[in-house]
């Protein structure tokens, strides 16, 4: 709703700062859900309660030759590197790696398409974190026509085969996207433009992909409809708090999971009313 109301010219990297009729919605200003951020110092003892059960959910995973991958996507500056980075704070960087592969060479476009993917997945008693995946095909590449529509529809139908490949193997899987509103996104975008320290992180894709909101609203829906499954469900988190949205990512894995010495008091609650399924969201989005 908040987009309708301003002027389409509004939403551009083409100003020194971000237009203040967009400043004036960001988060924790405007509809959200939670009004107020996470206090700093709240947010600091629950992770470090969290690190102390993710050292020992590591443990549990080296001993058990156990194999975790967590996928996690979302519309630009949502948080993902962030969240992974809070994930790994405290984890032995030998058996807990990320995954960010950057644009396919020659040759592996010539592959399979979950070809590159599959090179990067755990060996026992592995975590792996990736930082976008095998859905840039749903999203990134469909929106600027990076592949065919007959592609896009191939992945539909294969990657929940590819996942349930995964499930059958004994991999635990996890599928996180991170939301952001609009006019969040766009205040993110400015800081990356205006900070010298996070300029590397905005991209070319960055600046166009600002204008092309609706048409990744409408690749996210078709992705949750055609890839939500239930051996392979979506975790959609709202990160417009990334305090929060780390927070809750960080307890759904290890709900997940019995190890040895879980402490329930350490994780907390999930905060419910900022999680969905990647049907629930279209559903509470109204798409």
């Amino acid at each position: 709703m908040v987009a309708r109301k301003i002027a389409a010219k509004q939403w551009s990297l083409e100003f020194d700062d971000l237009p203040p009729e967009i400043d004036a919605h960001t988060f924790p200003h405007g509809d959200y859900i939670r009004d107020k951020k996470i206090k700093e110092s709240k947010y600091e003892d629950h992770l470090e309660a969290l690190q102390v059960e993710l050292v020992k959910l590591q443990r549990w995973v080296r001993e058990n030759n156990e194999r975790v991958v967590m996928v996690f996507e979302g519309r630009d500056a949502a948080g993902k590197g962030g969240t992974i980075r809070r994930f790994q704070l405290n984890l032995n960087p030998r058996a807990a790696r990320t995954v960010a592969l950057s644009k396919p060479s020659d040759v592996e476009r010539g592959q399979w398409y979950f070809q590159r993917y599959i090179d990067h997945l755990p060996t026992e008693g592995e975590m792996v974190f990736y930082d976008r995946s095998w859905y840039n095909r749903a999203g990134v590449e469909r929106v600027f026509g990076f592949c065919s529509e007959d592609q896009v529809q191939d992945f539909f139908m294969e990657a929940p085969v590819f996942e349930g490949m995964l499930e059958r193997e004994g991999i635990h899987l996890f599928k996180f996207w991170l939301t952001v509103e609009r006019p969040e996104q766009l205040k993110r975008f400015y800081e990356r433009k205006t900070n010298p320290l996070k300029q590397w992180k905005l991209s070319p894709i960055d600046t166009k992909s600002v204008r092309k909101w609706d048409a990744y609203t409408r690749a996210i829906t078709d992705m949750f409809r055609n890839t939500d499954t239930d051996h392979a469900p979506w975790t959609v988190l709202d990160a417009n708090d990334q305090k929060r949205a780390r927070l809750n990512a960080i307890r759904i894995v290890l709900n997940a999971f019995e190890y040895d010495g879980k402490d329930a008091a350490n994780i907390g609650d999930v905060d419910e009313d900022l999680v969905w399924t990647g049907q629930g969201f279209l559903d509470f989005k109204g798409w």
